[in-house]
């Protein structure tokens, strides 16, 4: 190696590492504002707000191009003053270096089932739920449950086999 070669490739290295991992956090509160915004945007329109602590992301590809799409499971509460809450399911894929909406579908909520967003598996969306038996109260579902969403054009269908759909009240 030539005398000073190492100062420079250290240097080179140190540059590259932390300028690579500006980018990648710029594009994450990119990708995050553009998330929070779409949700926001929904919410208001419900007259309702974001549980913000219950949004769950994951990132897979939905469509076997190659490209990871975004999913976001996220709730909407008290739409109109009441204790009505709604869970969706989002999809965002990339487009121009920056996340854009596809599509979005409720998959869950007070007195139909409660979901757990698991992962993004063989170009589909994985849930966990939780549907209503027959004597259940509102609160407390207790049917546990699987179930399968995938991506058709820009539509969310859900994949029935194994699911728990539950009871509407």
């Amino acid at each position: 190696m030539k005398p000073g070669a190492f100062p420079i490739t250290l240097l080179t290295t140190f540059t590259f590492f932390f300028c690579s991992d500006g980018v990648t956090s710029a594009r994450q509160d990119q990708d995050a504002a553009a998330i929070d915004n779409y949700i926001t945007r929904q919410a208001r329109r419900e007259r309702g707000e974001e549980y913000r602590e219950a949004r769950k992301v994951v990132v897979g590809d939905l469509t076997h191009d190659g490209v990871p799409e975004t999913v976001v499971l996220y709730t909407i509460e008290g739409q109109g003053g009441t204790n009505l809450h709604i869970q969706y399911l989002a999809v965002f894929a990339r487009q121009k270096g920056k996340l854009s909406a596809v599509t979005h579908a409720d998959v869950g909520g007070k007195s139909v089932r409660s979901v757990e967003l698991r992962s993004v598996e063989n170009d589909a969306i994985l849930l966990e739920t939780m549907g209503y038996g027959p004597k259940d109260a509102q609160c407390c579902p207790s049917v546990k449950g699987t179930t399968r969403y995938v991506l058709s054009g820009r539509r969310l269908s859900e994949q029935r086999k194994g699911s728990s759909r539950g009871r509407r009240n």
